[in-house]
């Protein structure tokens, strides 16, 4: 993929050029979290836009936001939608940012309430609702969403966690933590309300669509030597994914998800990522003394 602009935290690329819209790809290094602007006719969708934070200080920054909010300015862009396509572990979400400086309503899938429910309790917290009211739409399986008079089919591939979804435009496909590159696999599934099986069958769906179908990844971990690539295709997935393609059944698959996830370390921000964005990019409300805290649940995980 080639580069047309890098800053100290997000590397933007070439766009990619679609026969009646544009999609840009921003790479986040310090998450290694693609964030994806898809534009037509004025008008955007921004998917999982990423807050900056360094844990060392618990310190947030826009910087990565607001290359987003400047890219949508340049190009005279008036946000729809932000969609997050599952409750990240791995990233702050970036959405309420994005949502104070440009607009937008911010989506997810309606499972998100389970994933709520287990988390509300593992870190006592008060002000999350459980019913998802801290997004502003909640989408349901198979329903359409639109922008540019063009349709945003929401796909629910749950597997990874229970609430997550790609979003279909056109012959595009933003898959989430369902697949990566070919050569990296499929996401984990250990964490609460995660299976293997049922990301398998998820990912068949994804599979089964036509093989010309343009994938875009969440995430891209890239072996040593290739530079970081975020596009593949049903074609080149059923061919080439480590995990899954050349066929491969569901039975090895669990195998080998159960192995693999056994043996991977926890998220380095999964304790502050999950906090924030069952919250929908809200920050956890101010105490008296005007200052916001995360929790640090002890001997839980």
């Amino acid at each position: 993929m080639s580069t047309s602009d890098t800053s100290t935290s997000m590397t933007c690329f070439a766009p990619v050029q679609f026969a009646d819209f544009e999609v840009q790809a921003f790479f986040h290094q310090d998450t290694s979290t693609l964030t994806y602007v898809v534009f037509a006719q004025g008008e955007a969708v921004v998917i999982d836009p990423v807050l900056d934070f360094d844990a060392p200080s618990g310190r947030t920054s826009n910087e990565s936001v607001q290359r987003l909010v400047d890219f949508l300015h340049a190009h005279q862009l008036r946000l729809v939608w932000i969609l997050e396509t599952h409750a990240h572990a791995d990233h702050l979400s970036g959405a309420q940012a994005l949502k104070a400086l440009a607009g937008g309503q911010v989506v997810i899938g309606e499972a998100i309430t389970q994933v709520q429910k287990v988390f509300k309790s593992l870190f006592h917290l008060d002000d999350v609702s459980t019913q998802g009211q801290e997004f502003d739409y909640l989408a349901k399986p198979n329903h359409t969403l639109t922008f540019a008079q063009h349709a945003i089919e929401v796909l629910h591939t749950p597997g990874h966690t229970p609430a997550c979804v790609s979003y279909k435009i056109g012959p595009a496909v933003f898959v989430g933590d369902t697949l990566f590159m070919p050569d990296v696999g499929t996401a984990r599934c250990d964490f609460p309300g995660g299976d293997a099986a049922t990301l398998y069958a998820s990912i068949q769906r994804l599979l089964a669509l036509p093989e010309h179908t343009c994938l875009f990844m969440c995430h891209d971990y890239p072996p040593e030597g290739r530079e970081v690539a975020f596009q593949s295709s049903v074609a080149e997935q059923k061919a080439a994914n480590i995990h899954v393609g050349q066929g491969r059944t569901q039975e090895d698959f669990v195998r080998m998800r159960s192995q693999r996830d056994a043996g991977l370390a926890v998220p380095r921000l999964l304790l502050p990522s999950i906090q924030i964005n069952i919250r929908a990019g809200h920050l956890p409300e101010a105490e008296a003394n005007q200052v916001a805290y995360l929790k640090l649940p002890l001997n839980q995980l």
